[in-house]
């Protein structure tokens, strides 16, 4: 890849891995953002003295309250030491569910920290980002350049190497907009299931009328957090006489048990991007990452 950027690529030592790489492949100067926490659980950042020209900063916004504090700080900081040009990169996008007032009083809480985040930065890169009311991440996130990759593809590309033929099936209908990208990519028939949610934990799902008896059918979604729908899917598939159910998403987030509660169920392989660091990671975002930051 052409190194035509230049720069500084700012991260946090937690993240210091997938920003390395990314740097490296950018041609950006990696710098590792000092962070002192204080016992009343305030933070001290350390940035490097002078940031002249463009600067990126990598913060995946997965468990986001301190993260949201920690981008407000060095963003703000950046701009202090010359930062002229300022990029997040966030491949998991916090608090884009909610964009619309669903009950008296609520926080709208995709334009609240979408406005945020733009009075921060002038550019955001990030992958899927659960929008469904908006048709594009500038509406969420107004900035010149609001990039909103997939990984679908990317798990589609992987999932080819895996099975043959396989059925592509959304969990709920929300996941049809990453099923429909990837099949597409391969020529693979895809579905959607119908989900009926009672509460974080409690969802019931009914299969699609397509025909799964004897197929590879592989659960794809954007997200994977509690891991109860994907994990209702796959009981209703098994027992419809699947072959086989893998599960594919772009953000592995998976609280604890989750993995343990999907694979219970009968899924096979569970795979995932890098977008969140995670034992099921199985394709990078580097470089689709680097292709967005040259663009820019």
């Amino acid at each position: 890849m052409n190194k035509t950027n230049t720069g500084t690529l700012l991260c946090f030592e937690d993240e210091q891995g997938i920003a390395r790489a990314t740097a490296e492949a950018a041609g950006l100067t990696l710098a590792v953002i000092e962070c002192h926490r204080f016992p009343d659980g305030e933070m001290r950042l350390r940035l490097p003295a002078a940031l002249p020209g463009r600067v990126v900063l990598w913060r995946g916004l997965q468990q986001p309250n301190e993260k949201l504090v920690e981008v407000l700080l060095a963003a703000q900081t950046a701009r202090r030491l010359g930062a002229r040009h300022l990029t997040l990169v966030a491949p998991y996008m916090a608090y884009m569910r909610q964009d619309i007032e669903f009950n008296p009083g609520e926080a709208i809480s995709q334009r609240v920290v979408g406005g945020f985040l733009a009075g921060l930065f002038d550019a955001v890169i990030t992958f899927d980002p659960h929008l469904h009311r908006v048709a594009t991440l500038q509406e969420a996130m107004p900035v010149k350049d609001a990039m909103a990759l997939s990984g679908a593809p990317l798990l589609a590309d992987h999932i080819a190497s895996q099975r043959q033929q396989p059925l592509l099936m959304g969990p709920d209908e929300e996941a049809l907009q990453w099923v429909e990208v990837a099949a597409a990519r391969h020529g693979w028939d895809f579905a959607v299931c119908r989900k009926t949610r009672r509460g974080d934990r409690d969802v019931d799902i009914e299969l699609p009328a397509l025909p799964v008896a004897g197929r590879a059918v592989v659960l794809m979604d954007d997200v994977a957090s509690s891991g109860h729908t994907l994990a209702r899917a796959a009981v209703h598939l098994r027992a419809a006489g699947a072959a086989s159910v893998d599960v594919a998403v772009t953000h592995a987030l998976f609280v604890p048990g989750a993995v343990q509660l999907v694979r219970s169920s009968g899924v096979g392989e569970i795979w995932s991007t890098d977008c969140i660091s995670h034992p099921s990671n199985a394709v990078s975002i580097v470089p689709e990452v680097v292709a967005a930051l040259q663009g820019i």
